[in-house]
């Protein structure tokens, strides 16, 4: 894949960003920032959609013709499924999207439709496992084990090639966010958990769309015959993100909730980014075991190893 074909895979995942229409200022703003930061890796201007937010066909034909192989095709349309489900399950005006992309990509469409499929299944991963009650109290040992060994798998997940491993990080560390919470008593919900990731800073869009974006243009998302990424150098690029994000996010929690949820929307915020800078040091020291784990995931059982975790 080319430089051309990098550059425009990126342009098609910030239209699928914004293909929904329904992102708030805040949202808005933190996906055009992942994009300018991509963008100036790439060493392109920014590709943004108009003024109203939504992709035009104009742009889409032409960064469509700029994909001159069919991986690039597939993976730039894969890329965008996954864009789309970040936030939950796809909405009309975001179907509607991938349709239009998928035709213009002249892509199979039995293969598209697999993919979607996997994409959105997921995305709908529920939050708990089995029926819908508090989690038994945890000790403070037994919640930090929790935490790392979340931050161990979705740095895993963040070294395989494929955009819906890293998609899979998402509702993980939802799932995380409700073991904590709950084992602290509280009883959460999807939408709860959404704004906690949003308030203490991670967006769920735009967090996908820079850990894809920096694969891709590190020439690691995509590889072929689902290979695993080698070489220390490489993993530090692709898993550090994740895992350090999923770390800091476990223990602001853990903050959080032990604190009665007494805490401002600045202080969440102030205390994860202290954690983050934390968890990039600490993330160096379990490199193995990532790489273990890695080696261990069996692609083809991903929804389900996602709904067991």
């Amino acid at each position: 894949m080319n430089e051309t074909e990098q550059r425009a895979i990126l342009g098609l995942g910030l239209m699928a960003a914004f293909a929904d229409g329904a992102k708030n200022e805040q949202e808005r703003d933190e996906i055009l920032r992942v994009a300018d930061v991509l963008q100036a890796q790439a060493g392109v201007p920014a590709v943004a959609p108009g003024p109203d937010m939504s992709p035009g066909r104009a742009d889409l034909d032409q960064l469509c013709a700029a994909l001159q192989s069919s991986g690039s095709r597939q993976l730039a349309y894969e890329m965008a499924v996954c864009v789309c489900d970040a936030d939950g399950v796809q909405s009309a005006s975001e179907r509607d999207f991938l349709d239009r992309l998928r035709t213009v990509l002249a892509l199979d469409q039995a293969t598209s439709i697999a993919h979607v499929e996997r994409a959105e299944a997921i995305a709908a991963t529920p939050i708990h496992s089995g029926p819908r009650e508090l989690a038994s109290s945890m000790t403070a040992e037994q919640l930090d084990k929790l935490i790392l060994d979340a931050a161990i798998f979705n740095g895993a997940l963040e070294l395989l090639p494929e955009s819906l491993a890293t998609m899979a990080i998402i509702p993980l560390q939802m799932k995380l966010v409700y073991r904590v919470g709950t084992s602290y008593g509280f009883e959460l919900d999807r939408g709860h958990i959404k704004d906690f990731l949003a308030t203490a800073g991670l967006g769920l869009t735009s967090q996908f769309l820079e850990q894809a974006g920096r694969k891709l243009l590190g020439g690691l998302l995509g590889a072929i015959g689902g290979r695993l990424l080698g070489g220390i150098g490489r993993q530090a690029v692709s898993s550090g993100m994740s895992f350090a994000s999923t770390y800091a996010l476990g223990h602001v929690a853990k903050r959080y909730y032990a604190a009665n949820r007494s805490l401002s929307a600045e202080m969440l915020r102030e205390a994860f980014e202290g954690l983050l800078a934390e968890a990039r040091t600490l993330g160096s020291r379990y490199q193995s075991e990532i790489r273990d784990k890695a080696s261990s995931l069996d692609l083809n059982k991903l929804v389900a190893t996602v709904r067991d975790q």
